[in-house]
């Protein structure tokens, strides 16, 4: 379940990194897609308003896996304290500091 929840992680990703590169920034981009001359299929505002909502759908689904596999990871495992680790590793030192003696 793990492998394919993170199968379609990496494809979101990616889908969302293409996607937010296709989008025409105020500097020009790659702004693939958007402009040119008439007799398109879809005007440039139609092409922003598509892009920015796949953008939204992409996002939503990609914070949605990343959870869901952070749920995954911690899933049926007891919770453990770094603090009790250290704690356990520390020697039990109970003398007290060695003073050296003059001779």
């Amino acid at each position: 379940m793990e492998t394919l929840v993170l199968t379609i992680h990496i494809l979101i990703a990616l889908g969302l990194v293409i996607t937010v590169l296709l989008q025409r920034s105020e500097g020009g981009g790659l702004g693939i897609g958007g402009g040119g001359g008439g007799g398109g299929f879809m005007t440039a505002r139609g092409t922003a308003n598509l892009l920015t909502r796949l953008t939204t759908i992409l996002a939503v689904g990609f914070f949605t896996t990343t959870v869901t596999l952070a749920i995954m990871a911690g899933a049926g495992k007891e919770p453990v304290s770094i603090v009790d680790d250290v704690i356990k590793e520390a020697p039990a030192n109970t003398s007290g500091p060695v003073v050296p003696t003059g001779q």
